[in-house]
C-alpha cells in the first residue's frame, strides 16, 4: 500500500472537494484529515503512472503531494541542512553583506546551490572574500540577520518526542550550526570551521570541507551508530550539495528548493512549512510538540 499526503501552507485551506476528487480518481481509501484545514491523506493500492503530472497540477494550486509506501513512514533519524532549510538565510551571504560584499558572494552562492559550480571551490572562493572580517561579526549576524524557518522547532521537537535522533548537517559553518542546533533542539550538528587569527577571519576554512559527499558520509555514520538503515531516515535540504543524502534517505525531501534539486529529489515541499514533514510521516496536528 501507498499513502498520498496532501498539504498546503498553514495560512491556506485544503479544499475537501479536491481531496475527495483526487482520492476517487486514484481509487483510494477513506481520507484521514491530519489537520482540518491544511493536511489530509489516503491510501492507494498502487501509484498512478501520471503521478508527476498530478503533482505539478496540485503544485500550481498551492498544494504539496507526497506519495510513499505506507509502511515505515515515521522516521527515526532527521538529517537536516541548515541554510535556507532550517533557517531562512544563507549564513555566508549574511556575513558578506555585513562586510559590504553581499551581492558578489550571493551570486556565487546561488550558482553553487543550483549545481553550476563545484561546492568546495565555490566555498573556498567565498570564504577568501571574508578575510579580515572581525570574528565578532558572526555573533552580530546571528543576533540580527538569522531567522528560523516556520515549523522547524516543532518538527524537531515532535520527532524527538517520538524517539527520533536529530542532526543538523550543513555546508555552512559551525559558528552558526552550534547556535541554530541549540535553538531548535537538534542532538548534534556538523559543519565547516571558519579559521580565525587575532580576532579576525583568515579567509580560509578547515579541511576537509563538508560538502555533498560528507553529508552522505554523515548519513552512513549516523545510521551505523544508531543501528538504523537508510529507510529510517528523513533527509531535508534545498541545494545541490544535499542531493546525495536526499537520494539515499528513505524519505528525502527538497524543501522550498532550487529547481535542479526539485527535479532530482523524489519528494518536494514547495508550499507547506516544515510541519509538512510531520504530516508526510502521518502525524496529526494534535500530536505536534511545541517547544
Amino acid at each position: 500500500m501507498f499513502t498520498i499526503t496532501l498539504v498546503t501552507n498553514p495560512a491556506m485551506i485544503l479544499e475537501p472537494v479536491l481531496v475527495r476528487s483526487l482520492r476517487d480518481a486514484m481509487g483510494g481509501g477513506d481520507a484521514l484529515w491530519l489537520d482540518p484545514n491544511c493536511a489530509a491523506e489516503f491510501e492507494v493500492g498502487s501509484l498512478p503512472g501520471n503521478l508527476p503530472q498530478i503533482r505539478d497540477s496540485l503544485d500550481a494550486e498551492g498544494v504539496d503531494l507526497v506519495a510513499q509506501p505506507s509502511a515505515g513512514r515515521r522516521k527515526r533519524l532527521l538529517l537536516a541542512d541548515m541554510d535556507s532549510t532550517m533557517i531562512r538565510q544563507e549564513c555566508i551571504d549574511e556575513l558578506a553583506a555585513a562586510a559590504g560584499i553581499g551581492a558578489q558572494v550571493a551570486a556565487i552562492t546561488a550558482r553553487a546551490m543550483n549545481g553550476e559550480l563545484d561546492f568546495e571551490a565555490a566555498l573556498t572562493e567565498r570564504v577568501a572574500l571574508l578575510r579580515g572580517l572581525p570574528e565578532t561579526t558572526i555573533a552580530e549576524v546571528l543576533a540580527t540577520r538569522i531567522t528560523m524557518m516556520p515549523g522547524g522547532a516543532t518538527l524537531v521537537a515532535t520527532m524527538r518526542a517520538h524517539g527520533a535522533h536529530a542532526a543538523l548537517v550543513s555546508g555552512g559553518f559551525t559558528a552558526f550550526t552550534e547556535a541554530v542546533a541549540a535553538r531548535l533542539g537538534f542532538h548534534e550538528h556538523r559543519a565547516n570551521t571558519l579559521l580565525v587569527e587575532g580576532g579576525t577571519l583568515t579567509g580560509t576554512v578547515a579541511h576537509p570541507i563538508l560538502g555533498r559527499e560528507a553529508k552522505v558520509a554523515a548519513l552512513e555514520d549516523l545510521t551505523t551508530r544508531l543501528g538504523l538503515t537508510d529507510a529510517d531516515v528523513l533527509a531535508i535540504g534545498d541545494g545541490a550539495n544535499d542531493l546525495g543524502m536526499l537520494q539515499r534517505a528513505g524519505l528525502g525531501v527538497a524543501v522550498h528548493a532550487k529547481p535542479v534539486v526539485q527535479a532530482q529529489a523524489a519528494h518536494a515541499i514547495n508550499h507547506g512549512d516544515l510541519t509538512a514533514l510531520l504530516y508526510a510521516q502521518g502525524y496529526t496536528k494534535a500530536e505536534f510538540v511545541t517547544p
